[in-house]
């Protein structure tokens, strides 16, 4: 009886092209990127067949930070090893990135002619309504028990009323999926799979194939790990100040992101605009705007916030080379991570996969994003529908309240208007933007 042959698999180089071509289109956020994937990967080319699929992207789905980078470099290990997913997760990510970079050039370059700040001022008001849009998408995935309405509601409550740190309350919610099971029902991957396809007709054929993987997988967590933290430390011991705190602060953003872009956002919200002041409410909703205008994951908007952080950092680097030092730290410092967890967790997937109290605890955690999203939404619409807000204060409660005389009534229109086409209208998010983009610079000249 023969032996069965392992199916010849893509070139390294032929890969690296199809992964390119996904990071230069991947526009949609999470959801857009992960069925572009799935249609590269599975539909059209047959790589990887439906069941490996959803299996890797539940893996992904349980670590912090973009899931569809996650998959990228997974697809790519499983594929051509660490190399395979260095090549599939950088390309996923460097398009994007530099074209942000360009962006926050032109942010601090141009914001101030009328055109270019009405350009701005219209991508906000849409993002608003994206927001929104976000805010239903994800609750309509995560409450579907009576315990995940209560913690999302338990986590809007302590996030807007006592101002309770981002961490402790995705931290709390996990903890609680971990100990009740039970009470929380994880999204479930439905529907009928196809065949397997040619990754897994080469593990079939090569059993040793996985585990022979396995060790340089872990060489390369542990590398990943080391590049990531090492300027962190550096920058700690030896030159302490703002790009320090730059580094340490999203090096804890990305360790802490579950739930995609729009939760880390809240956690930036609460710490980078009102505790530390590297930028202001309006300038995050022009970075997420800009975000969601550029190929990539959505969490890019990072780099934008740092690429302001050091365009005003204090000392020798400042201003341009001050911005794109920052940017380049905060891009390191973001997305090392996700090689690490990837290359760490790849090997145990199987085990990982069948664990059900880590599957509720995702759940749990993605109830209290919900919360979070929801917090983020009403913060962002203070702020760009009033000019000016007020803070009441009860015993340890606070309210941000606006102040009704300083409504803008331009960015009310404008963001309901943005709001009939994306829910009304069911126009996509691109045509959404350039729309409320293109309305923003005439009323600018008006």
């Amino acid at each position: 009886m023969g032996e069965t042959r392992a199916p010849a698999l893509p070139g390294l180089g032929e890969a690296a092209l199809v992964w390119a071509r996904i990071g230069l289109l991947s526009f949609g956020g999470p959801a857009g990127q992960i069925a572009m994937m799935h249609r590269e990967v599975v539909e059209q080319r047959g790589w990887l067949g439906e069941a490996g699929f959803l299996r890797a992207l539940s893996f992904c789905a349980l670590l912090p930070g973009p899931e569809a980078q996650q998959l990228a470099i997974y697809l790519g290990w499983l594929m051509h090893g660490p190399m395979g997913g260095v090549v599939a997760g950088s390309l996923f990510v460097l398009p994007g990135a530099a074209v942000l970079l360009a962006l926050s050039v032109v942010f601090v370059t141009g914001g101030q002619i009328p055109a270019v700040a009405g350009l701005f001022f219209g991508l906000k008001c849409a993002v608003l309504a994206m927001v929104v849009q976000a805010l239903l998408r994800v609750a309509g995935r995560a409450l579907r028990t009576r315990a995940s309405w209560a913690v999302g509601v338990t986590a809007f409550l302590a996030l807007n009323l006592f101002a309770a740190p981002f961490p402790v309350v995705v931290l709390a919610a996990g903890v609680l999926g971990v100990a009740r099971p039970g009470w929380f029902t994880a999204a479930a991957h439905g529907g009928r799979h196809g065949g397997p396809g040619l990754i897994e007709r080469a593990v079939a054929a090569d059993p040793g194939r996985v585990a022979r993987q396995a060790a340089g997988a872990r060489r390369a967590g542990v590398a990943a790990l080391a590049l990531w933290l090492a300027p962190v430390a550096g920058l700690a011991l030896w030159a302490p100040g703002r790009f320090a705190q730059i580094a340490w602060y999203f090096s804890k953003v990305a360790a802490v992101s579950f739930g995609g872009a729009y939760a880390a956002l809240a956690y930036v919200a609460q710490n980078a605009v009102h505790a530390r002041h590297w930028l202001t409410a309006p300038e995050m909703l022009t970075g997420l705007g800009l975000a969601e205008t550029t190929p990539g994951p959505l969490v890019l908007v990072l780099q934008f916030v740092g690429f302001l952080a050091g365009y005003r950092a204090p000392g020798a680097l400042t201003g341009m080379a001050g911005g794109v030092a920052a940017a380049l730290l905060v891009l390191w410092v973001t997305f090392l991570p996700c090689f690490a967890f990837v290359f760490l967790g790849a090997p145990m997937i199987e085990a990982l996969a069948a664990q059900r109290r880590l599957a509720a605890g995702l759940a749990a955690i993605t109830a209290a994003v919900v919360g979070v999203i929801g917090n983020l939404a009403l913060w962002f619409g203070l702020h760009v529908v009033f000019a000016v807000t007020a803070t009441l204060r009860v015993g340890p409660m606070a309210l941000d309240v606006p102040v009704v005389a300083s409504l803008d009534a331009r960015a009310a229109v404008l963001a309901a208007v943005a709001s009939v086409l994306l829910f009304g209208l069911r126009w996509g998010a691109l045509a959404v933007l350039a729309l409320c983009a293109a309305s923003g610079m005439a009323l600018s000249l008006v």
